[in-house]
Order: C-alpha cells, then structure tokens, then sequence
C-alpha cells in the first residue's frame, strides 16, 4: 500500500493556528523600510494551509485570488468548508506538492508563502518547491517562508531523535500518536533525572523539556515526531532558493529589524565589517542562536531611491490594533525583554489609541512637535507591528469589497464558538488579516448580534451555553464550582471587553 503521508503525521490534525506573516499585506512596511519596491498582489498561493485558517481569513479580507494545497484531505476540506462559508474564489486543494505543481489550471503569483512545512518535509519535496517558486512566481514575486534553524536547534537535535526513536521503537502500536508522544516525554524525563553527560553540556534541554510537557499534543505531533525534521542555516537557503533566482529581501519579523534590542554595539559593529550580505545574516544567526527565521524572498528585488521611500513609507496607513498599554511598552528581542523609551513611544500611541486609521505622514505631522521624527515613527511604528499592536490598514475601497465575505466567514466562526475554543482568530476587511479574539470574547460579539446590550447580559447568555455542555470557568488553573462564582467571572470579563476590546472590533470592522 502506498504512504500517501510521506512519513508526516497525519493521524491527528493540526491546530487551528493563524499566523499574520503569510498576510501579503505586511511585506510593504518591511519592504520598504529596506528599501525595496514592492509588487501589487493579485494572486497568492499558500503551501501546506493546515487547517486553512490563515488561508481562508486572508481570502475574504482582502481582493487577492488564493490557491493553495494541504496534503491532508480532512484539512483540506475543513478549509474548503471556510471558503464556500465566505463565498471568496479560493481554490484549496488536497493534493501532495509534486501533484498541485503539475496542475495545469494555476496562475503565476505576485505571493507564495509557505509556514511551517519546510523544516518537516523530505529533500525531495523540497526539490518540488522550489522548482515550483521557479516556474510560478512572478518577476517581482514575494515568497514568505518560515523555518527551524541551525545553529539554535544545534543541542536539541540528538533530544528530538532519541524522543522519536522512542515513539517508533518503544511506542505501542494502535495506541496513537498521542499516547507515544506522552510515553516518549516521560522516557525523556526519566533520563534527564540521571544527570546523563548531555544535559550537562546543554543544561537548556531541561528547561526545554519541561516546557514540552505543556504544550499541545497535536502541535508536538507535527513539531517533533514527522519522519523528516530538518533544521538548517540561513546560507543552505540561500543556496537552495538561488536556483529559482529568489535573493533575500528582509526579515517578516519586524522585532529583527531592529538592532537596539537584538544586538550589542560590539556585535553591530562586527557584523557592518562583513561585506557579503548573505554571510553577514548566517553570523547574525550565530549571535542571536537563531532557532526560527521568517524570511521575505523576492524574485528580482529593485531598489527605490530614498526619496521614493521616503514618500512610500510616508503614504503607509496603519491603526492600532490593540488596547493602548497602561504601563511602559516592552519589547522582546534576542537580548531579552526591553522598556521602549517613554518620551518617543508615548506620542505615537496616544495619538493611535483612538484605532483611527492614519498615514505614517499623518503621525509624523502629529507628533513632530513632542520631538518625534520621521526615522523614530518608523521604528516605532515597525517595533509596534512587530510586538502585534499595530497593523497596516487597506485602501477604503478594497475594505469595502472584502467586508461582505469577511462577515459572513467570521459569523460561521463565532458560531463555532458555542461548542469549541480551537478558532481564536477572526478576519478584518480593514486589516487584510487575522486578530485574535478568544472564545469567551467571540461568545460576547454573538451576544451582541442576538440583541444583548450589556456586559452582564453578554454573561448570561454565555453562562447559559457553557453550563448546558457540563462546561466551566477555568481560573487560576482551577475551574469554578458554583454558577454564581462563573457568572460573576464571565461578568467581569464581558465589562473589560466592552471597556478594553470592542472599540477595536468596531475599528476593524469585523461587527
């Protein structure tokens, strides 16, 4: 019988993730804070969707066309239940990447992104790939493409094959991947607790471990226990991607742009002292013991003159996406976690806590005068993107367009809502993306569309659906007894909701 999974796991399906890089509207501000012309994106293709969540939200937010395939046919036709919900013209397939390469009926594309596939898939699935980027990525194109990396995966390498090797050899047959995966992690444990010469070399792996153990089973399935799992350095995909005549454009972690909170002075002025671009991002690798890259590639990358990014940075709209901070605003990097300086980002963030839509122009005009210039808004405004509390915002008409399929898609995830927390994500016609909305939050929002006014009427109507499936409150890592106790606690967090979150909702459009 042949192995239609090529060694990937597939006996129990993905987690329902959402991941804003593969947004194609995100590639503007990083493109041109470097510098770099950006193409229209009329079509996009998505290797590997998972569950289709990004792929579908993506779709109805926005006018792009999206393909994509997911070798799995559960997930594949869970994410086409998605796009025939929204009514967007997303053809999703569940075809293997060397079948969906050969068929005849797909565009070119301006965008091809691919998250959290490559690092798990075999060599010669990788040979597909990027004969497909050959051929079906634009002049101009984007690929967006996530994976792990050497040298920060370099000491648990030998841990995730002994914890494989444990699930296969050890594992009980027919008891599931679940049941070797947990089998495997308490082997792992038991072995530590021998103090074994390895974990004193590497004395992170225990922490890492520990960390393991709390961590979603479906996610450490596809994580760790694929056949194939292969982390490698940035100048492996350097040279990899060369032969399809993609050169690196930027990072897609806008965090990695900036050097304050990722590099000491001393390792700045090293890495300026090395000429060739490509070496000097694989010894940043080594600097900052890169584990994961998220990188923007480009068939043909064309430099802007800096007048013209100047003017195309400035006619960047953006909105703050999130409530505005109380307190000092931190940020994290490989140095650690970091206070942004009150005097710069306090401005900007006053001036954005209305979630208004705004050009770079219009905060740069606002705020001159609090000592704020143009090249601090831009890092603030690429520290804020990166810390997930500011978004580009789309033209008006494109919004306009993408609401009717944007609301139909997320009324069928909050109706999801009633019974399951796996979907935390809703779509913004504003944004051309993803924002997290959690369950209880998304129960609040069908509420309100059933009438409810108040915070305390949202609670009740919650309560009621929980109650009625033998669900309870979980806080503080115990769950509530009484349904007073519940009640209350939904009460409270419907009136931070109301306070906090749906000024926000309103802003993004998505009620």
């Amino acid at each position: 019988m042949t192995d239609w999974t090529a060694g990937y796991v597939a006996d129990i399906g993905y987690t329902f993730g959402y991941y804003t890089e593969l947004n194609p509207l995100r590639v503007k501000l990083a493109f041109y804070n470097v510098g770099l012309r950006v193409p229209e994106f009329g079509t996009a293709c998505e290797l590997g969707f998972g569950q289709g969540i990004s792929a579908n939200i993506h779709a109805a937010a926005s006018v792009t066309r999206w393909h994509g395939t997911d070798f799995n046919p559960s997930q594949a036709g869970f994410a086409q239940e998605l796009a025939a919900v929204s009514g967007v013209d997303a053809q999703l397939f569940d075809d293997a990447f060397a079948d969906f390469a050969k068929r005849p009926d797909l565009p070119e594309f301006d965008y091809i992104g691919i998250h959290g596939i490559w690092s798990w898939i075999s060599d010669e699935n990788r040979e597909v790939i990027v004969d497909f980027i050959k051929r079906k990525l634009k002049v101009g194109g984007v690929l967006y493409i996530s994976y792990n990396t050497l040298p920060g995966w370099g000491p648990f390498a030998p841990m995730r094959h002994l914890m494989t090797e444990h699930a296969e050899v050890i594992g009980a047959e027919g008891h599931g991947i679940i049941n070797r995966i947990n089998g495997a992690l308490e082997f792992t444990e038991k072995l530590l607790a021998t103090n074994p010469a390895y974990s004193r070399v590497n004395p992170q792996i225990v922490e890492r471990i520990t960390k393991l153990k709390g961590q979603n089973r479906h996610y450490l399935a596809h994580e760790y226990f694929n056949r194939d799992w292969h982390p490698m350095h940035f100048s492996t995909m350097a040279e990899l991607l060369s032969s399809a005549k993609l050169g690196y454009a930027c990072s897609a972690h806008y965090i990695d742009h900036i050097d304050g909170v990722n590099l000491s002075a001393d390792q700045q002025s090293f890495l300026k002292e090395i000429p060739d671009a490509m070496f000097r991002e694989t010894v940043r690798d080594f600097m900052v013991n890169q584990q994961f890259r998220r990188d923007y590639w480009v068939k043909g990358a064309r430099r802007i003159t800096t007048l013209e990014q100047t003017e195309l940075l400035r006619s960047q709209r953006v909105m703050l996406v999130a409530h505005r901070p109380d307190v000092s605003l931190k940020v994290t990097g490989a140095l650690g976690e970091a206070t942004m300086a009150e005097a710069v980002y306090a401005p900007v963030l006053d001036l954005m806590a209305d979630h208004k839509p705004r050009t770079v122009a219009q905060i740069e005009q606002a705020v001159k005068d609090k000592g704020v210039q143009f090249g601090s808004v831009i890092q603030v405004l690429m520290v804020l993107s990166g810390a997930g509390h500011v978004a580009p915002v789309q033209d008006e008409t494109v919004i306009a367009k993408a609401k009717k399929h944007t609301d139909r898609l997320n009324a069928h995830l909050i109706n999801k809502s009633r019974s399951s927390g796996d979907i935390i994500h809703l779509a913004s016609p504003v944004t051309g993306g993803g924002v997290a909305v959690g369950r209880f939050q998304q129960l609040f929002l069908l509420a309100a569309s059933h009438g409810k006014r108040q915070p305390a009427e949202w609670a009740a109507l919650v309560w009621q659906l929980l109650s009625s499936q033998g669900q309870k409150i979980v806080k503080d890592g115990k769950p509530l007894e009484s349904g007073e106790e519940n009640l209350a606690e939904l009460t409270s967090q419907a009136e931070e909701f109301a306070a906090k979150q749906l000024p926000i909702m309103k802003a993004l459009q998505i009620i």
